[in-house]
């Protein structure tokens, strides 16, 4: 039994430190790819937000209030000319992407220039549908530094060429707990892109048209 428990660790353990540099290995590999300041972000027509939750009442969570406004920065600056919000609508009384249309709304977003993925459930889900039912062919991904990484190796596996802005603007208080739920992520990130390549909900065509 005893040895059984630490082989266990050890596998555990190798899998885990496997897991941190395939991380490590990504950031570096997209590093030149991700950026700090709006100024510095290549012009896109698009901005993909990925969904983050909120509070019981209402409240956008802080990791969903910093993505949305760092999207409505890189608009602001000219780095992009529309925002799609993509998150998770599978419950009548939870809806990500109508809330972080409200957040944006309440600083200032013109509503005209946001559009709206309901079923953007995962990270997998997010890019396979801009590419396929908004026909996003280039875009700025948007999001935290813990997140990034693994949001643009998908992003451009499924073709979608991206480049990512880091939406951090504090501290965030589950950060640990953000960094090591990426662990099986990224394996499951692999695992789909490279493997099962499941398709998710889709349906009619809703082009982003820009003129």
């Amino acid at each position: 039994m005893h040895r059984f428990v630490c082989g266990l660790a050890l596998l555990l353990g190798l899998a885990l430190a496997l897991t941190a540099i395939t991380a490590f290995t990504l950031s570096l590999r997209f590093r030149a790819q991700m950026f700090g300041s709006a100024k510095q972000v290549p012009c896109q027509d698009v901005a993909i937000v990925f969904g983050a939750g909120y509070w019981p009442d209402g409240t956008p969570s802080d990791v969903m209030k910093d993505r949305v406004a760092a999207a409505v920065e890189l608009y602001r600056q000219g780095r992009v000319r529309k925002l799609l919000f993509s998150g998770d609508n599978r419950f009548v009384d939870y809806n990500e992407p109508g809330k972080m249309r409200e957040y944006a709304l309440s600083i200032g977003m013109p509503d005209a220039d946001i559009v709206l993925d309901y079923a953007g459930r995962r990270t997998y889900d997010t890019c396979y549908r801009a590419r396929d039912i908004f026909g996003v062919q280039s875009a700025v991904l948007v999001t935290q530094r813990y997140h990034l990484p693994r949001a643009l190796v998908t992003c451009n596996a499924l073709g979608v060429p991206a480049v990512g802005y880091i939406a951090d603007r504090r501290e965030y208080v589950h950060i640990h707990s953000y960094w090591a739920r990426e662990i099986p992520a990224l394996w499951l990130a692999w695992w789909e892109l490279w493997v099962s390549r499941p398709t998710p909900v889709l349906g009619e065509p809703i082009p982003i048209i820009l003129d």
